[in-house]
């Protein structure tokens, strides 16, 4: 594939993945660029979370293909994508430390102690939780908690952040802050995202939003 042509960036092209008879994704394309924030909105069971984990590698393809900067990653493991995720629930583990939480995949890719933990405390900064690193994450409000796992997410600096559902558990008025604090964190990382949401609220802090529904794109 020659420069002129090459697609930066993720390129999902017609994917579909099936559940038995069921195509929970149908024949779906879709981009996102460069720093680019891409909101999939629809309503629970249409497909969205789905998609996302077809994007991480969680989930085979029935069809379609889904690549990054023109190479296609259907032979790519999941941990050789270099994609990062943010849940739901921020899965947290409970055992370590704010600190050590967001350092655990600088931890995982070799760096030394010092390293870790200087970027753990940018990343902390960045999120608005200076301070933060010794804290047990028990103490933790569920939006401080968020602001954790996104800061674990962008520390190994991913070439793409795939989100699903972050803030669905959190009460509205705090879901629009942290949907705010999200957008402005991944534009200070030059980040680009896929992001799963219900919310419409939550979908206009991205540059775009694609509905989908049913498994398909409306």
């Amino acid at each position: 594939m020659t420069e002129q042509t090459r697609q930066p960036g993720l390129k999902v092209d017609r994917v579909t993945v099936r559940y038995g008879a069921t195509a929970a994704v149908d024949n779906v394309s879709l981009t996102v660029g460069p720093g680019e924030v891409v909101a999939l909105l629809g309503p629970s069971g249409g497909g969205k979370s789905t998609l996302l984990r077809a994007v991480a590698g969680l989930e085979p393809l029935a069809s379609g293909t889904v690549s990054w900067d023109g190479q296609d990653l259907a032979a790519v493991p999941v941990h050789k994508r270099a994609f990062g995720l943010m849940f739901q629930d921020g899965q947290l583990f409970p055992h370590l430390s704010v600190g050590a939480n967001v350092a655990y995949g600088l931890k995982m890719a070799g760096l030394g102690r010092s390293e870790r933990t200087s970027r753990a405390n940018q990343w902390l900064t960045t999120v608005g939780l200076a301070g933060f690193a010794n804290r047990d994450v028990a103490t933790l409000s569920g939006g401080q908690a968020q602001r954790v796992a996104l800061a674990r997410a962008l520390a190994p600096e991913p070439r793409l952040l795939l989100l699903d559902e972050p803030l669905s558990a959190l009460d509205a008025s705090l879901r629009q802050e942290l949907a705010d604090a999200v957008r402005a964190t991944l534009a200070a990382a030059t980040t680009p995202a896929l992001w799963v949401t219900h919310d419409p609220a939550e979908a206009a802090a991205a540059d775009r939003a694609l509905r989908l529904a049913d498994g398909r794109l409306t």
